[in-house]
């Protein structure tokens, strides 16, 4: 290869990564969490004061009383059953007037409980998986666009590496300088995670901006009909537009009982209500249906008031195009092969993470003088690397802790006060020594989940496997394990920080 030639892949890789990098950091450890989003949920559950468990014979009059308070709601809502989603029987209305996302859930004595959706801290972890805590929208934006350099990133980093693959493949020169450390970690994760990261890097833009990258094929290649040839790949029947006429729901336990007669072995996660009240409204039932493929959704539609059969997709009715979007979506979350999907997808999340983090690490590495006194953008560099990525890990851990003891609304203040506070620290104090200080701030607060889950429920989490809570011994034993990850990445950093050179990583 021409020396020119990879002088600019390697700037192209350079500037990809360090444009990208911290908010695929954030991306990457707020996903190896998020894999286990309903687990987390029956987990959050079990610690909670006991209630009676929701019935599906309360779902009627809470849809009842959600369409009589607002009645705009009829055009379309969400009633999430309980499950895989949590204990709630829930309603969800996203109002386009206030662009707000409402929940309504059944209290005591049927009065109905009205929340802003999408506020409890595993919810909030979920979108910081695909929006780093800017607003939904623009995040969503934002990160098909990171995606994208991702990609580029990913691509010229191979054409660096390939020369040399296999020779340094496993190479960990240890007792050499630390960016030789740094460069041979970088380098074993990148390429031994990298089909997973190609998965990411093209589902995450197709997830994010698909619609945008269709807009070159729709104007351009088919004369504006693309959309059109897709369409029954996104929609399972026509839209029908409203009758005009007043017709009674059917209660969704009739509703799911029809679904069964034509798809035996979905399990029914979700109802979607369109036009309800009206003589052509729709509910869609979503469930999953067990499948030796990778698409495992299952979809019944039927008419929301005579229970009428609208259509029905399963994998094996998939068109090409459902195939591939859905299973690019469960490659995406991991959700294919169970648990042993899921904990490969969380190491490789706590992975990936690392991989972004020892580029920046590189970066500064590289560029640092052979003297006292570092260049501004080394040491304003560093800070932000600190303050992002420990303030993003120390955050969540907080969020965790705020889940357990305080009101919803709180667990957002809490993890932007933790996020801000962390990244303040970090522009104060040396880079040495605020890396040292934030790892071990994380370390405490990963290590007080589950004695503030103690404390909450009266039980320690140990004890639970007595009782056959198998999920509390598996979260929070994880949150133990890592929490010794991070004390042991405190320490290593503070011998780092107490030897005396030219480092930035070090005190003097």
């Amino acid at each position: 290869m021409k020396v020119i030639t990879q002088k600019t892949f390697r700037n192209l890789h350079t500037w990809t990564g360090l444009l990208t990098g911290l908010l695929l950091f954030i991306a990457f450890y707020a996903g190896a969490v998020s894999v286990f989003v309903h687990e987390l949920q029956q987990w959050h559950a079990s610690i909670q004061p006991s209630a009676p468990p929701a019935q599906l014979q309360q779902a009627q009059p809470l849809i009842e009383q959600v369409l009589q308070q607002y009645p705009e709601a009829a055009h379309g809502f969400n009633l999430i059953l309980p499950g895989a989603h949590g204990t709630d029987l829930s309603l969800l209305w996203y109002d386009s007037d206030s662009a707000t996302q409402y929940k309504f859930v059944a209290g005591s004595q049927q009065q109905l409980q009205q929340q802003t959706a999408r506020q409890d801290f595993i919810s909030l972890i979920y979108d910081l998986h695909f929006t780093a805590g800017l607003p939904r929208q623009a995040g969503l934006y934002l990160f098909g666009l990171v995606c994208i350099l991702y990609g580029l990133a990913l691509v010229s980093g191979i054409v660096i590496y390939a020369p040399v693959f296999i020779k340094d493949l496993f190479a960990l020169r240890l007792a050499q300088s630390t960016k030789r450390l740094w460069q041979d970690t970088h380098n074993l994760i990148g390429v031994l995670s990298l089909p997973f990261h190609i998965i990411f890097a093209w589902s995450g833009a197709v997830l994010t901006i698909g619609f945008l990258m269709l807009a070159p094929f729709q104007f351009v290649v088919f004369d504006g009909k693309l959309l059109q040839i897709l369409k029954p790949d996104f929609d399972v029947v026509t839209h029908v537009e409203p009758a005009g006429i007043a017709a009674p729901l059917l209660p969704p336990h009739t509703l799911l009982a029809i679904a069964a007669q034509h798809v035996p072995e979905m399990q029914a996660e979700m109802l979607f209500y369109h036009d309800a009240g009206d003589a052509n409204g729709t509910v869609t039932i979503y469930g999953d249906l067990p499948s030796p493929t990778l698409t495992q959704r299952a979809v019944v539609v039927l008419n929301s008031s005579s229970g009428e059969l609208l259509g029905v997709q399963t994998p094996k009715q998939f068109r090409p195009g459902t195939t591939f979007l859905r299973g690019l979506q469960n490659l995406h979350y991991g959700d294919f092969a169970g648990y042993a999907s899921k904990w490969l997808y969380f190491i490789l999340g706590l992975a990936g993470a690392l991989l972004f983090y020892t580029g920046n690490l590189l970066w500064l590495e590289v560029r640092r003088r052979n003297s006292t006194t570092q260049p501004a953008k080394i040491r304003l560099m560093a800070s932000l690397t600190l303050g992002v990525c420990l303030g993003a890990m120390a955050g969540i851990s907080a969020l965790f802790i705020a889940g357990i003891l305080l009101a919803e609304p709180w667990h957002k203040t809490v993890y932007f006060s933790m996020f801000f506070a962390a990244l303040g620290w970090a522009f104060l104090r040396q880079p040495a020594k605020a890396g040292t200080e934030l790892l071990y701030l994380t370390a405490l607060l990963t290590l007080l989940i589950p004695f503030a889950a103690w404390y909450h429920s009266g039980q320690f989490f140990l004890a639970s496997l007595s009782d056959g809570n198998v999920l509390r011994f598996m979260v929070e034993g994880t949150t133990i394990l890592l929490a010794v990850l991070f004390w042991l990445l405190a320490r290593a950093a503070q011998r780092r920080a107490d030897k005396t050179d030219n480092s930035i990583w070090a005190k003097s």
